[in-house]
């Protein structure tokens, strides 16, 4: 059995642009709920192996628990590459069309 949740849910949710991103792991510091981590990307195709062992792409940052997200925007903020903008959600609207 679920419990019905008592949080409001976010006016938005961070957008991540992976080409602007760095990996650098500011807005992964500043998150509160801790929705955003780094991740590892795939190396780039034709990039040789390093004696065998496996090469590890860029990290880039993703948000990996939108549930939990407050909307912030704190990531956002602390961003210093404007890679992370805040998108409105589908919720917000709705409360907006509602009122």
């Amino acid at each position: 059995m679920t419990m019905p949740s008592s949080r409001t849910p976010p006016k938005a949710l961070p957008a991540i642009d992976t080409d602007r991103c760095t990996g650098c792991g500011w807005c992964v510091g500043v998150c509160a709920p801790h929705v955003l981590s780094l991740q590892v990307l795939p190396p780039p195709s034709g990039q040789p192996q390093q004696q065998g062992r496996a090469v590890w792409g860029p990290k880039r940052s993703q948000l990996h628990d939108a549930n939990g997200c407050t909307g912030c925007a704190l990531c956002a903020v602390r961003c210093p590459f404007d890679a992370i903008r805040m998108v409105r959600t589908r919720v917000a609207d709705d409360m907006v069309d509602a009122g």
